[in-house]
């Protein structure tokens, strides 16, 4: 399957190869390789979204076509504009190349009628623009004369009605187009000097001329443009009412879906539909649950699920075969499917092939979780088979009749104690004809019935063979009788035994009677010893309790001395009041420290010890956290620990919490990885856990050290107690850490356990209850 879903991510089809198989099913699997049809996936994915982005395709595709035309209506207003001056400038270029020859003499003189005439010759009315219009202009600034127009302002001054046009013939140098007013209206204006500067040529047109075109160009694109946006908003409109049909449909669809879904799915079901012609099966999400399988496509191949089947289940491709040869119309199949978590699923296929309204053939049909109903089926079977092994195997002869009195089964017992013959023994046999064939038993007496219930019978026989049979029979609540055989020719026997040990045994019982008083008068002189051995256990308990008293009491006056000892070996090694003088006297006085230190160490596990015994240790219980508790007592351990080249490993759950004595807790661990890094040897491993386990904290400590002896485990916490082995009495102690460390458990209400191999390491477990 994996196979399966990356032909679909990566090409859109699902293209899957057949398993390696032989025969006749290798020949019919190459016949039926398909191409499963395109995914479309990624397009139902992106249907959403494109419905989503067509009224936003819409709407920018009107602000794009709005802009567009703006621009070319900005473009069009600055094409007529340019076009405008280029004419106005043509026009007054023209103008003044007219009065080359003797234009100074006409302006000089202000011929109007021979200078109009002249313009009309060279630029005739119909060569110019409409709103063209040309003004001649003395050298004084006056009009004099005028075309197309211009004629109005004859005899006026051009500063009258032209400053701008006036200062440009002044100051201006040769032709240039400006936008200025002429009469209080905006007109576009080229003023050109004519030669020997008798005057200027203005040639003038209104911008109101080109401006009332181009405003009619932009009415008629904003009609279009109201036009086209009014047809693409019902377009949108009548979209968006056939997309809301479209969802109600879908959701009704899903909807609808879901039910069916959620049916098949609580009844463990699935529906499948094979297309003959196009080679496509299709599975529904159930199918997939069932094989816990991600329904990322709902098309499969024929190869996608033969690889899925057990390779023992080759019956659905002769059924298969057979559908393609048009042999079958239907199927009722159960085969095995292999689940996603390895295992198989068993199922159970009805189908049946139909013919569509486009003439296609179809195998369509339902496929049901029957694992545990097989599952049940197996354990039936296997349960009658072991009752009828038990049975078989049982030493009684067993017999079962039904309510009609015919034989259901029985086992060989029964067989052979009425040697009967094996055609008689066949299930259904009559119980007259089974007892016409048995062999008759010498003696046959009823036993009085046991329950009184009148629902069993007790009877004993006496075979030919010398054998007795208990016959037990008893009715069953289907109304059948079972009869159950058991062979008690051995307690027949042992009656005429006990028979004659009764009568031995009353003689005995005069001898019993004699010995009787012999007895009591022992009983007497027990008690009396008795009484003094718990008077004897009484004086050494008294005194064990007086010696740890007394040692109890004893802890200021023996650490007293040894403190001051310690102290003062402590000054002389650290030379605090000046040199010793001599190497010699600094090791002495080391040794004097070393040897105080674990003699007060000693005095200490020994002082905790006798406060223990004589019930002076109290505990006081608080809710503690271990990991920083832990984290402080592995301090104490680390500098040895990193000596030796030792490598401790903490597992301690997080938040973990106990209600105990903290100090206690501590010298237990403290005691405990002292010991473990004392016997472990260098380069060894200690690792330390810490968890909750049932309303209990469980301390783990374990080592790859020395090990102790199988046989020395049960001295191991007792006080004073150590393994006798040389590498142990070379690391020193009192043997009372690990006793300590009990005892404190133990006043917990804890219980510390030890397990240890010799030459592999020591595992210790403390196991106190987290309880108030």
């Amino acid at each position: 399957m994996a196979d399966a879903r990356r032909g679909s991510a990566a090409g859109g089809r699902l293209q899957l190869k057949f398993p390696t198989l032989a025969g006749p099913e290798r020949e019919f699997i190459e016949q039926a390789k398909l191409f499963a049809e395109p995914a479309s996936r990624k397009l139902a994915r992106a249907e959403p979204i494109l419905k989503r982005s067509i009224p936003v395709l819409i709407i920018a595709f009107l602000l794009i076509v709005a802009l567009s035309r703006m621009s070319g209506i900005m473009d069009e207003h600055a094409r007529m504009e340019t076009s405008s001056r280029q004419t106005v400038s043509l026009a007054a270029a023209a103008a003044a190349a007219a009065f080359q020859t003797d234009g100074s003499v006409l302006f000089a003189e202000g011929r109007r009628w021979e200078a109009e005439q002249r313009l009309a010759r060279y630029l005739p009315a119909e060569a110019l623009d409409a709103g063209i219009f040309l003004l001649l202009v003395r050298r004084d600034g006056r009009i004099f004369a005028g075309i197309n127009g211009g004629a109005d302002f004859v005899g006026h001054a051009l500063a009258a009605i032209a400053p701008d046009a006036a200062m440009q013939q002044y100051y201006g140098e040769g032709s240039s187009v400006m936008k200025a007013p002429i009469d209080g209206a905006r007109h576009l204006i080229a003023v050109m000097q004519v030669p020997a500067s008798a005057g200027v040529v203005v040639a003038a047109t209104p911008i109101s001329q080109f401006e009332t075109a181009w405003r009619d160009d932009i009415s008629l694109n904003v009609t279009l443009f109201a036009g086209i946006s009014a047809i693409l908003l019902v377009v949108l409109y009548a979209y968006y009412i056939q997309a809301k049909r479209a969802r109600d449909a879908d959701a009704i669809f899903a909807e609808s879906n879901l039910r069916v879904e959620t049916a098949l799915s609580r009844g463990r079901c699935g529906l499948w539909d094979f297309d003959l012609a196009n080679r496509r099966l299709f599975w529904s999400r159930s199918m997939y649950e069932m094989l816990g399988m991600p329904g990322d496509s709902s098309v499969l191949s024929f190869g996608d699920a033969a690889r899925l089947m057990h390779p023992e289940d080759r019956g659905i491709y002769r059924v298969a075969r057979a559908i393609a040869k048009g042999n079958e119309r239907q199927i009722d199949q159960v085969f095995r499917m292999r689940h996603a978590d390895g295992h198989y699923v068993w199922l159970r296929a009805r189908a049946q092939v139909i013919r569509t309204v486009s003439g296609r053939a179809h195998l369509i049909g339902i496929a049901m979780d029957v694992t545990e109903q097989h599952r049940l089926a197996q354990r039936y079977a296997e349960a009658d088979q072991r009752l009828a092994d038990a049975i078989e195997c049982t030493s009684e002869a067993f017999v079962l009749w039904d309510k009609h009195d015919r034989l259901v089964m029985c086992n060989t017992h029964f067989q052979q104690a009425y040697q009967l013959p094996d055609h008689v023994l066949v299930p259904g046999t009559e119980r007259a004809i089974v007892h016409a064939a048995a062999a008759k038993p010498v003696v046959e007496r009823r036993v009085a019935d046991p329950d009184r219930s009148n629902h069993s019978q007790t009877s004993e026989v006496q075979l030919a063979d010398e054998r007795w049979l208990q016959i037990n029979e008893r009715r069953t609540r289907d109304g059948g009788l079972v009869s159950v055989g058991t062979d008690i020719t051995l307690l027949k026997r042992h009656q005429v035994r006990l028979r004659e040990s009764e009568r031995r045994l009353m003689a005995t019982i005069g001898d019993l009677s004699a010995s009787r008083i012999t007895l009591e008068r022992q009983k007497a002189e027990l008690s009396v010893a008795n009484a003094n051995y718990q008077a004897e256990k009484e004086r050494a308990e008294a005194a064990n309790r007086a010696k740890s008293e007394f040692l109890a009491n004893m802890s200021h006056e023996l650490r007293t001395p040894l403190n001051a000892i310690l102290g003062f070996s402590e000054i002389l090694q650290n030379q605090m009041f000046g040199p010793l003088g001599s190497e010699k006297y600094h090791e002495y006085s080391r040794d004097i420290f070393e040897s105080g230190k674990h003699l007060l160490n000693v005095i200490n596990d020994i002082l905790d010890m006798s406060k223990i015994e004589a019930g002076h240790m109290r505990i006081a219980r608080e809710r503690i956290d271990l990991a920083p508790l832990i984290e402080e007592t592995l301090r104490f351990t680390t500098i040895p620990a990193e000596q030796k080249n030792i490598r401790i490993v903490q597992e301690v759950s997080s938040g973990l919490t106990m209600f105990a004595d903290r100090r206690a807790m501590k010298q237990v661990l403290l005691n405990l990885l002292s010991n473990a890094v004392k016997f472990t040897n260098e380069g060894g491993r200690i690792s330390l856990r810490a968890r909750k386990v049932r309303g209990a904290v469980t301390l783990t400590i374990a080592d790859s050290g020395i090990g102790i002896p199988k046989d020395a485990l049960q001295k191991i916490g007792q006080p004073f107690e150590q393994v006798q082995s040389q590498y142990a009495k070379s690391k020193g102690g009192s043997g009372l850490g690990l006793a300590i460390s009990r005892s404190l458990t133990c006043l917990h209400g804890g219980t510390m356990k030890i397990h240890s191999a010799e030459s592999v390491g020591t595992i210790i477990s403390v196991r106190i209850p987290d309880r108030a």
